[in-house]
């Protein structure tokens, strides 16, 4: 199977020297089982090495430039930059479900998309990057697609309790409504739609109706700051 790796190193910034890590970062481990005859090794190592080293980058970055945050304010920060729905995002914007190496089962199985795999993905390439150019390259990375707009990529993770407290502020009654489950049974889909005062005010998908309506809130948060700026 051929891949054009030029085409990924050109929307990450950054050309391997070694493009072997970048083949490892992308193959999941799915695939290595596959291989029955020279056994192929997986993320899985990488992605606990990228781990480490997105949460010191993270870290850093957050105690230099939140200087008025105390340490649990730091800590919920992090943790909704580091989350698997921020990372997934990234990680399908910059295309990784066309690279990544899975089996045909997981294939089949909407693998290319999968939010977890996706996560899975940003923390390997990471780890792949820092193996082979150091942490600068990997902070050079982080930056420019994770902490380029920290307060936007945070949102996700707070979002049905940011917009509950956004209602009760204003005096609004905020409810989620489940639309429609679709799609077969060890892969349906949940549809909500996010309801201020009796009107939709936008739509989310996710694996579970929780997920589904933390997607319509996250929507109606980014429709609502577009009205304050």
């Amino acid at each position: 199977m051929k891949k054009d790796y030029g085409e990924l190193e050109k929307r990450i910034g950054y050309e391997f020297k070694d493009i072997r890590l970048l083949i490892t970062a992308l193959t999941h481990t799915s695939f290595a089982n596959e291989l029955k005859v020279n056994k192929t090794e997986s993320y899985e190592r990488l992605e606990f090495l990228g781990d480490a080293i997105l949460e010191y980058i993270v870290s850093d970055y957050l105690f230099r430039k939140k200087r008025e945050y105390e340490e649990g304010k730091l800590t919920k920060l992090r943790a909704s930059l580091v989350c698997e729905f921020t990372l997934s995002q990234i990680s399908e914007s910059l295309g990784y479900g066309k690279f990544v190496l899975l089996s045909k089962g997981e294939a089949q199985t909407g693998g290319r998309t999968r939010k977890s795999i996706l996560c899975d993905l940003f923390e390997s390439v990471l780890g792949a990057m820092y193996l082979d150019g150091g942490m600068d390259v990997a902070k050079k990375f982080v930056h420019q697609f994770l902490l380029d707009d920290v307060e936007t990529k945070s949102l996700f993770y707070d979002a049905k309790s940011t917009l509950q407290e956004f209602c009760q502020k204003n005096g609004k009654e905020l409810k989620y409504e489940l639309i429609e489950e679709k799609g077969p049974e060890h892969n349906k889909i949940f549809v909500s739609d996010a309801m201020i005062d009796g009107q939709a005010t936008a739509r989310g998908e996710g694996s579970n109706r929780k997920n589904s309506e933390q997607m319509a809130a996250y929507k109606t948060l980014l429709q609502l700051r577009k009205k304050q700026d």
